[in-house]
Formats: structure tokens, C-alpha cells, sequence
């Protein structure tokens, strides 16, 4: 596609304080979330009362507002997130973020005419991926922070989505919507916008410096040209959670280095004492990534935000901000009453018209100069006079306190009317379902990361799992040893696509068939070359539109979330096969940059997974997928989760998961004779959230 001519400053507004700082300080658009269904449940967020306050505030103003219900959703959450979306578009919101795959399915019937924006929950990080979304009906993709300039290009050209990226900000240790780790360690899940931000405790990798999981701000805010020239036309600040200033500092920041100016120093510093961890970093942008990148929040990071530092940045969102273009009309004839017309370039236009008639002037008669001098004055006001008119009769008298009321009471009606959009019709879909019943007992499927892992047992399973990479003549070794062999695509392949489509070209032909799929990029890539689609654990399916979204797109079988309670996994409507898993340790993060590398030799190439321990001295293995097309790492829990003697508490499920990583082919056959004599684990491990779900959520 045709690059951007211009970057939209989207600024974050966890309060209305935030929001008025926003606007004041120059952002073209703000993005904000209600009291539920928002990736940041600890900001102040919005009541019903304040969002309508803050759309027409923002619309009367110019600045468009887009709103957070970028949540993973219940099944008995979705009737009241569908009636807080109703009331979004009576107001009427400009855009919807979504993470959820059932509620983005929801909308499109609901409100085919509200834009929607994929969130960056959603993990885009690929041309296909981000192509794939656009022809589902999104206008707008939050691309995953991890990606460089020359990636985010590579989209860009790839379709017509339009692309929003981060230019401020934190970041995660993990991709976005891959976080696993706050959830399962203390029940607040990320995916629910309660992250307690397990990543910024102690955790030491070898030769780390104990910090391995905490990484520096990001700021590209005087490179954004060429985040442009990447394609990006919104570029977003991140910091619901933070007050006022940093986000006055960082709209104010940004607003200049989009309208081409030079960064003002004084600004860039107060920002870094605002708020920063030693520093900032712009490692994935560059393509950069290792000990750089890392950093956490010192003791001179959090002195450095002095009175005098918050003073000057206050002043910066102090008074309104003239920014919309306006034209008067004055009209003065005699018998007639005074008249003035304003005009945006919308085509708004508002009239004041005086209760007095223009007096025969004795002394000084109206003149043409005074009267735009007196109706330029718009300061205080969000509106800039551009042009003023005049049709003037000279021998008339008027007093300047009138002309100053007619401009004031003209601006306010402007003001009000620019405030009230159009709303979105919205129809209320169903949702009646009745739970999925299997028809038969749950089979067994397995999941492997090596192919000597495999053994005997899994001949039986109805599927066993591979990786993409694994070479084709030990794939079709097993398939012809009768091993039922399908392909499990990578959960990330950052500028990877063509590899990957090489890979899954090449077994495809050779006659495997089934491709697992984790990731929107690998969805994309798996329907183009006609593969057997089955949805993995990590494309978050939590109700029954989602299961009912891949039933649209002919998917075969799904994992359910394992964020989800047992009960809650068995209440899911639906015909898709679908299944939990039941042993495994589970991937906590998935992440671009490994927390080995946080080191001074930078990656170890290790040919062990290393060990993340915690300050509890737990100890979490770093497995790291490395191709000559793509690389990722996952951390993986501490222990594993097992089912193994709870089986026949798993109802509405057609098939139950084993998931071997870390473990040797001896292991893994103790694990599956144990699973099914029904044995209780022999070694520590745990329930994961199948029977304690989402705390405090």
C-alpha cells in the first residue's frame, strides 16, 4: 500500500486527567477503556457517564477516541460486554479494540459499520497475519511491539490494513497476548488486564545480571519519519497506568516530531525523569536485540522527577489547545440584527445573532480591520481563526462587548455541535447455546518438541505434534511406522513467512496434512496452502463465538485456553472438536528476546534449555526454537501441570493434550503410563487454573 502522509499521535488516557492532558498537549486520538472488558483493569478507566463526557469532549475538539474491550471474555461475560458495546455506539466510539476472537465475531454482526482495530493482545507480527485480519473485517492492526522497521515495512506492503505501532512506552518481556506467567503464579491474568507484572521481580539467568525478565522503555519519538515510512500511520504511546504529566510530556513530545520539528531537549529530558528504567531502548525497532535491551527502574530513574519537573510539564496541558480551523462571517446592516457565522472545515456552522439593532455611529463607525481584530481572539478556545468575512455597512456602530459575545456564544454552539456524531446502529445477536456433547470418551493427543521424544505409546493418539522445522525424512519415518504425525507451525516467525510457507509447502506435499496453529500469522499461511486447520492453546479461545469463528474458517479441532476452569471449558456450545490440555509445563512466555542473552557475551547458544530460577529459587527452563528462518524463545513453568488422576473430572472435551518439552523419552513414557493408570503425579506439580480460574479478575 501507499505510505501514510502523516503519523497519528495516539496518546493513552487512564482518567479523565489523562485525557485532558492528552488533547491539550496535541494528540489526534486517544485510546481509553470503561470500568470492564479493558487490558488495563488498574487505570482509572471510564464510567458509562465519563466516556460519553470524554467522546464529546474529544469530538468537539477534533481528536478522535477508540476504545479498550481488549479482554479475553467468559461465555457468561458476553451479554453484558455487548450492551456496554451498544452503549459505545450510541455515543458514538470511532473504533473498537478487541483481542478476542468471539467478541471481534460478535461485533461484525452487531455493528458491521464500527470500525474495529486488532489488538495488540492479538500478537500480529506477520504480512499474512495482519492480510488475513484485514479480510476478516478489521481496519486497523497494533502491530506486536517486537518487530523492526524493516518488518513493519514488509507488512505494510503486503496489504491496505492500516498500522499502529508503539513509539513510547514499556514493554514486555513477552509478546502481547502471550503472557501467561502473572496468571498462573498468582491468578491475575495479563489476558484480563490484571498483570502484576510478574516480569519486573528478581529472576537470574546465567550470567545474567538478576533482573533477566525486565526490559527498558521503548522511545522512537524523534524517529517518527520513519516509523512512517515503515507504513505506520498511528504511532502510540503507551501508559494508561501513568499520571497526567508523563502523558502530556510524551503527547507533547511526540506532536512535534510528527509535525517535522527538531525534539525539544528540555521536554525529552523532563519525559526521561517522568518516567523511565535506565533509560530508553529502540533494540526491536533496529533489529537489535540482547543485553542493550534490558534494564530496570533505579533509584536516580525515580528521583529524577522533581516538583519542578511536574510544574513545567502541568503548564503544558494548562490551557485549551487552539487547533481547528475556523472561518467568520460578520454581518452588520442596518435594520437588521447583528449576525455572525462560524464555520469548520467539517462544514459545521454555528449563528449568533444579537437581540439589538447596529446603531447610526456618532463617533466611530464599524470598520472592517477592528472587526477581525476582535473575532481572531479565539485563545482559550480549541479553534484557530483561519478567515474572517465581513459585509458591513460603514455608517453603523457597534460595541466590541457585543461583538465579543456573539464570538463567544458562536464558538460554544460550534462547540456543541461539532460534539455529536452520528451513532452506529447496533442489533443485538444471540447468544443461546447448549454445552458440547462429545460423542464419544476424550482421545489422546501428544505434543513434541524432538522427534526422538516419540515413543511407542503415542502410536494409539489420535494426533501427535511435531515441530514445522523438524526434518521431512524423520517426519515421514514416523508416518510410515504408523505414528499419527501432524505439524505444530511456530508460535512466532518475525520476518520468517516465506520460510515457514517453504516448510509447510514442502510436507504438505509429502502428504502431512495437519497443521497446528497458534498464531494469526500461522492461520494465514496454513489457509493459504490448504493445510487441516486446528486452533493451539495460544490463539486464547475462551467462549463460544470464538469456537463458532473457527468453525466459519472450517478449522478441525481447537485447544481451549487453559485460563479457563474445568466447569467453564465444559459449559462451551459449539460442533468444533476441541480439547485441554492435561500434562505439560506450560509456556508462561513466549518472547523475541531470550533472557540468556541479558549477559556481557550476549547469546550463549545454549544446547540445554538454561534455568530461570526466581528470588523463591524456582527454577523455570528457557527453550529456545532456533531455524535458519525464524527463532523464538518460550519459558517454561517451574513444574507441570498434570490431570493425570482428576481425567474424570474433564467433561465436554473430545480430546486431552500431553505437552513434552523439556523432557527425556523415558520421562515422557512414565508420564503417559502414569496418565493412563489415572496415577497421581509422582513429582511436584500443579493444577495450573483449571480449578482456581482468574482471581481478582
Amino acid at each position: 500500500m501507499s505510505l501514510p502522509t502523516s503519523v497519528e499521535v495516539l496518546s493513552p488516557a487512564g482518567s479523565p486527567e489523562s485525557l485532558e492532558a492528552a488533547v491539550r498537549s496535541g494528540a489526534d486520538a486517544v485510546y481509553l477503556g470503561g470500568n470492564a472488558f479493558s487490558a488495563r483493569a488498574s487505570a482509572k478507566n471510564f464510567t458509562n457517564d465519563q466516556l460519553r463526557q470524554a467522546v464529546e469532549y474529544c469530538h468537539g475538539r477534533g481528536v478522535k477516541v477508540y476504545l479498550t474491550v481488549n479482554t479475553l471474555m467468559r461465555q457468561d461475560e458476553l451479554p453484558a460486554a455487548l450492551e456496554f458495546l451498544q452503549f459505545a455506539c450510541s455515543l458514538p466510539v470511532d473504533a473498537l479494540l478487541v483481542q478476542d476472537l468471539g467478541l471481534f465475531r460478535l461485533i461484525r454482526q452487531a455493528a458491521p459499520k464500527l470500525p474495529v482495530h486488532a489488538s495488540t493482545q492479538m500478537s500480529i507480527h506477520t504480512p499474512g497475519g495482519s492480510k488475513f485480519l484485514y479480510e476478516q473485517g478489521m481496519e486497523r492492526v497494533v502491530l506486536a511491539r517486537e518487530l523492526s522497521l524493516s518488518e513493519m515495512r514488509e507488512i505494510s506492503d503486503a496489504c491496505p490494513v492500516e498500522l499502529e505501532a508503539f513509539v513510547h512506552g514499556a514493554l514486555c518481556m513477552s509478546v502481547s497476548g502471550q503472557c501467561y506467567f502473572s496468571a498462573l503464579l498468582g491468578g491475575r491474568s495479563g489476558n484480563r488486564g490484571m498483570c502484576a507484572q510478574t516480569c519486573r521481580l528478581p529472576f537470574t539467568a546465567p550470567g545474567g545480571t538478576g533482573h533477566d525478565l525486565s526490559l527498558r522503555d521503548l522511545s522512537m519519538i524523534t524517529r517518527m519519519e520513519e516509523l512512517r515510512r515503515a507504513g505506520v500511520c498511528s504511532a502510540k504511546i503507551e501508559g494508561r497506568m501513568k499520571r497526567p504529566e508523563y502523558v502530556a510530556a510524551a503527547t507533547a513530545a511526540c506532536r512535534e516530531s510528527a509535525d517535522g520539528l527538531p525534539a525539544d531537549p528540555m521536554l525529552l529530558s523532563d519525559l526521561e525523569s517522568v518516567f523511565s528504567r535506565s533509560g530508553f531502548t529502540s533494540g526491536y525497532p533496529d533489529g537489535k536485540l540482547g543485553v542493550d535491551m534490558f534494564g530496570t527502574r533505579t533509584k536516580e530513574d525515580v528521583t529524577g522527577a522533581t516538583s519542578a519537573v511536574f510544574a513545567r510539564l502541568h503548564g503544558l496541558y494548562r490551557e485549551e489547545r487552539s487547533r481547528i480551523p475556523i472561518s467568520f462571517l460578520l454581518r452588520i446592516q442596518a435594520g437588521q440584527p447583528v449576525m455572525l457565522s462560524v464555520q469548520d472545515e467539517d462544514g459545521n456552522r454555528a449563528d449568533s445573532i444579537s437581540d439589538t439593532m447596529p446603531q447610526p455611529a456618532i463617533n466611530r463607525p464599524v470598520d472592517r480591520e477592528r472587526c477581525i481584530a476582535q473575532l481572531q481572539k479565539t485563545g482559550g478556545t480549541p479553534f484557530l481563526c483561519r478567515q474572517v468575512d465581513c459585509e458591513l455597512d460603514e455608517r453603523l456602530s457597534v460595541p466590541i462587548s457585543l461583538l465579543n459575545r456573539l464570538r463567544r456564544d458562536a464558538l460554544e454552539k460550534l462547540l456543541e455541535q461539532r460534539s455529536h456524531h452520528k451513532p452506529f446502529s447496533f442489533s443485538m445477536p444471540s447468544l443461546e447455546e447448549t454445552p458440547h456433547v462429545p460423542q464419544h470418551a476424550p482421545t489422546l493427543r501428544a505434543f513434541f518438541t524432538r522427534p526422538e521424544q516419540v515413543c511407542e505409546e503415542t502410536k494409539n493418539f489420535e494426533k501427535i505434534w511435531l515441530p514445522l522445522h523438524t526434518p521431512l525424512p524423520e517426519l515421514l519415518r514416523l508416518k510410515e511406522e504408523g505414528y499419527p504425525v501432524g505439524l505444530a507451525l511456530p508460535r512466532a516467525f518475525f520476518g520468517g513467512e516465506e520460510h515457514v510457507k517453504k516448510l509447510l509447502s514442502e510436507r504438505l506435499q509429502a502428504g502431512i496434512t495437519d497443521a497446528w496453529c497458534g498464531n494469526l500469522g500461522a492461520v494465514a499461511v496454513a489457509r493459504e496452502l490448504g493445510a487441516k486447520l486446528h486452533a493451539g492453546f495460544s490463539l486464547n479461545i475462551t467462549n463460544t463465538a470464538a469456537l463458532h469463528w473457527l468453525e466459519d474458517l472450517h478449522f478441525a479441532s481447537a485447544e481451549l485456553s487453559f485460563e479457563l476452569t474445568l466447569p467453564q471449558c465444559a459449559s462451551l456450545g459449539g460442533e468444533i472438536s476441541r480439547g485441554i490440555i492435561a500434562w505439560g509445563r506450560l509456556p508462561v512466555m513466549l518472547c523475541r528476546n531470550c533472557p540468556a542473552a541479558n549477559s556481557p557475551r550476549g547469546c550463549l547458544n545454549c544446547q540445554e534449555p538454561p534455568l530461570l530460577r526466581d528470588r523463591k529459587d524456582a527454577s523455570f527452563p528457557v527453550q529456545c526454537t532456533r531455524t535458519s528462518g525464524y527463532r523464538y524463545t518460550e519459558i517454561l513453568n517451574s513444574v507441570p501441570l498434570s490431570l493425570s488422576d482428576r481425567k474424570r473430572e474433564i467433561h465436554g472435551q473430545d480430546f486431552v493434550v500431553l505437552r513434552f518439552t523439556v523432557e527425556s523419552s523415558v520421562e515422557i513414557k512414565w508420564v503417559i503410563q502414569g496418565f493412563l493408570a489415572g496415577e497421581k503425579p509422582q513429582q511436584h506439580y500443579t493444577r495450573g487454573l483449571y480449578y482456581r480460574g482468574w482471581e481478582q479478575c
